[in-house]
C-alpha cells in the first residue's frame, strides 16, 4: 500500500493548500469588492462559506456513492479538473455575487478528501484505520501549513494572486493523479450507484441503522462545528484584536497547521495505543475546552500563538471518530459512510461560519454591548460540552 498511500497523501497536502491559500485575503478580498466595515465582511465571508459548504451536504453523498459504483479515480480527478477551473473564475470576479457563485461550484468539487478517506478505508486492516486515517488528516495539516503562509505572502503580490496560485495547484495535481492514480474499488466491492442512497437524507438513513452510528455522527457534528470556529472567523477575530496583516495570519494558520502535522501524524498512534479509542476521543475534548477559553478572552498576539499547541492537541478527536465508525461498516459501505461524514462535516460548515460571524458581528460592530471579538469562542465551547455529554453516555459496547 506504501506508493498509492504517498499518492493519496499528497493529494491531499496540495489539496489543502489550495483551500487554506485563500484564507488570509478573505477580509481583505470582500472588503475590496463589497466596502463596507470588518463586521460586515465577516458576515458575508459566514454567507461564503456556507454557500460551499451547502453544495458539499448536498454531493459529499452523491460523490461517495459515485466512487462506489464507478471507483474513486475518475470521481477524484473530475473534482480536481472543475476546481482548477473554478479557482480561475474567481480569480477574476469583480463583484461579491460572482464569488458566491465561485464558492457554490468550489463546494460541488470539493469531495476530494471524502474520496481520498474512502481509498484509505479501502486499503487499510481494522487495526490500522485509527492511524492511517491520522496521517490522512495530518497531510491535510500539512497542506494547511503551507497554504495559508504561501497565500499569506502571495497578498503582497494583491489579493488576487492566491487564487491563481490555487488553480495551479489543483492543475498539476490532476495531471499527477491522471498518471499515477490506482482504482482500488474492485468487481467484489463495487456497488450500484441508486439515488436513493446517494441523497443526504437516504444515506444518513442507512448509516443511522447500523449500532453505534448514530450517536458518533451526533458528536462528529458538534465537534466539528464548534472546532471550525477557526477557519470561520480566526482571520476576522486576530485583525480586530491584534491588528494583524495578512501575512501575519497565514504565519499563524501556518503554525496550525504545523501542530495538527504533529499531533495526527506523530502523537496519534501512540495516544490512541495508550489510552485507547474512546479516552482519546474524552482527552481531545478537554484539550480543545482549554485552547477555546484561553482564545475567548486573550489579548496578546503572542498568548495566542502559544495556546495554539494545546488547541491542537484535540485534533485527534476527529479521526479517531472516524475510526469507530470505519470499523462497524461493511467493505462495500465504505465510500458511503465517508460520503456521509462529508455532508455532516459540511452540514457543520453550513451552520458554523453563519452561527460564529453572527456572534462576531454582534461583539465588535459600533454600539456593542461589550467589545470581545472572541466570543465565538465560548460559543463553540458550549457546543463540543454537549457532544462530549453525548459521547459519555455512549455504550462501550457500542464504540469498540
Amino acid at each position: 500500500m506504501r506508493l498509492p498511500l504517498v499518492f493519496i497523501l499528497t493529494t491531499v497536502v496540495i489539496d489543502a493548500m489550495g483551500i487554506g491559500l485563500i484564507f488570509p485575503i478573505m477580509p481583505t478580498l470582500i472588503l475590496e469588492v463589497e466596502g463596507g466595515t470588518l463586521a460586515d465582511a465577516a458576515l458575508w465571508g459566514g454567507v461564503l462559506s456556507s454557500a460551499f459548504a451547502v453544495m458539499q451536504f448536498l454531493f459529499g453523498p452523491v460523490l461517495g456513492n459515485l466512487s462506489d459504483a464507478y471507483g474513486r479515480r475518475p470521481v477524484l480527478l473530475v473534482s480536481l479538473f472543475v476546481m482548477a477551473l473554478d479557482y480561475l473564475v474567481m480569480a477574476v470576479a469583480g463583484s461579491i455575487w460572482l464569488l458566491l457563485i465561485g464558492r457554490i461550484v468550489g463546494g460541488i468539487t470539493a469531495a476530494t478528501h471524502a474520496t481520498a478517506a474512502a481509498f484509505i478505508a479501502d486499503q487499510s486492516k481494522p487495526e490500522e484505520k485509527a492511524t492511517n486515517f491520522g496521517l490522512l488528516s495530518a497531510a491535510f495539516g500539512a497542506g494547511f501549513v503551507l497554504g495559508p503562509m504561501i497565500g499569506g505572502l502571495l497578498a503582497e503580490m494583491g489579493t488576487r494572486a492566491p487564487f491563481y496560485a490555487a488553480a495551479l495547484l489543483a492543475g498539476l495535481n490532476f495531471a499527477l493523479g491522471w498518471i499515477v492514480m490506482p482504482e482500488t474499488v474492485t468487481d467484489a466491492t463495487r456497488r450500484a450507484f441508486t439515488w436513493r442512497r446517494a441523497n443526504p437524507l437516504g444515506a444518513f438513513q442507512a448509516m443511522m441503522r447500523i449500532p453505534g452510528v448514530t450517536a458518533l455522527l451526533w458528536v462528529y457534528l458538534l465537534f466539528s462545528i464548534a472546532t471550525y470556529v477557526y477557519p470561520a472567523i480566526w482571520a476576522y477575530f486576530t485583525l480586530a484584536r491584534f491588528g494583524w496583516s495578512p501575512q501575519m495570519i497565514g504565519l499563524s494558520l501556518g503554525v496550525y497547521g504545523a501542530a495538527l502535522v504533529l499531533v495526527q501524524g506523530g502523537l496519534l498512534r501512540y495516544i490512541t495505543r495508550w489510552f485507547g479509542e474512546r479516552r482519546t476521543v474524552i482527552l481531545g475534548h478537554l484539550f480543545e475546552f482549554a485552547g477555546f477559553g484561553a482564545l475567548a478572552f486573550v489579548t496578546s498576539g503572542l498568548v495566542a500563538l502559544l495556546f495554539t499547541p494545546i488547541a491542537a492537541l484535540g485534533a485527534v478527536v476527529t479521526p479517531t471518530l472516524q475510526a469507530m465508525m470505519s470499523k462497524r461498516v461493511a467493505d462495500n459501505q465504505q465510500g458511503e459512510l465517508q460520503g456521509v461524514m462529508t455532508a455532516v462535516q459540511a452540514l457543520s460548515t453550513i451552520l458554523s461560519p453563519l452561527m460564529m460571524t453572527s456572534v462576531f458581528a454582534a461583539f465588535t460592530r459600533e454600539g456593542a454591548p461589550v467589545f470581545l471579538p472572541g466570543a465565538p469562542f465560548l460559543l463553540a465551547l458550549g457546543l463540543m460540552a454537549i457532544g462530549l455529554v453525548v459521547f459519555m453516555r455512549v455504550p462501550k459496547r457500542d464504540v469498540w
